[in-house]
């Protein structure tokens, strides 16, 4: 998927009166560098469900896995919606980025190699994976691997000048 450049709004209502929105371009990059993320599904009788995990950044929609069994795939495959968020622990500085969009399930193979690829650069060694029948291979065992391109995603800029920027894609 290649990446586009969203509709960026900044939330007056949400924002000090000195805040300008954030650049998406400032978002994307915290998206690339963010090691850990936390992913919010639905379960099927309705509550939710939040669970820390690793994502990989790449052509421009956030990557994740997880095994076929697991709540998380449980949950997608009822329901794709789901929201990816990653930032800092802080109250006074740092970028937190919410991502919205739907889990799509990556089955292709040499996709899948590039995003293996993607995994153990950003990683190491730990997070090696092997390609075969549209799953990832690991000493773990066998995972699925999602996408999720934004449909809309926020940013909260934190620190001298608080802000609330929303993203719009088509």
């Amino acid at each position: 998927m290649a990446e586009n450049e969203p509709i960026t709004e900044l939330d007056q209502a949400f924002s000090d009166e000195r805040a300008a929105p954030t650049p998406w371009s400032e978002a994307a990059q915290q998206l690339a560098q963010a090691e850990i993320f936390w992913l919010s599904t639905v379960r099927p009788d309705g509550r939710p469900h939040v669970t820390p995990l690793i994502a990989v950044w790449h052509d421009g929609a956030l990557h994740f896995c997880t095994g076929a069994t697991e709540r998380k795939a449980k949950n997608i495959a009822a329901n794709p919606k789901c929201i990816l968020t990653t930032g800092c622990n802080t109250y006074d500085q740092g970028l937190d980025v919410v991502i919205e969009g739907d889990a799509v399930r990556v089955s292709d193979d040499a996709r899948l190699q590039r995003l293996a690829d993607a995994w153990g650069a950003k990683y190491g060694s730990d997070w090696h994976f092997t390609v075969r029948d549209g799953l990832f291979h690991h000493s773990g065992g066998d995972a699925l691997v999602y996408e999720v391109a934004p449909k809309t995603a926020f940013g909260f800029g934190k620190g001298d000048t608080f802000s609330q920027t929303r993203w719009r894609f088509s």
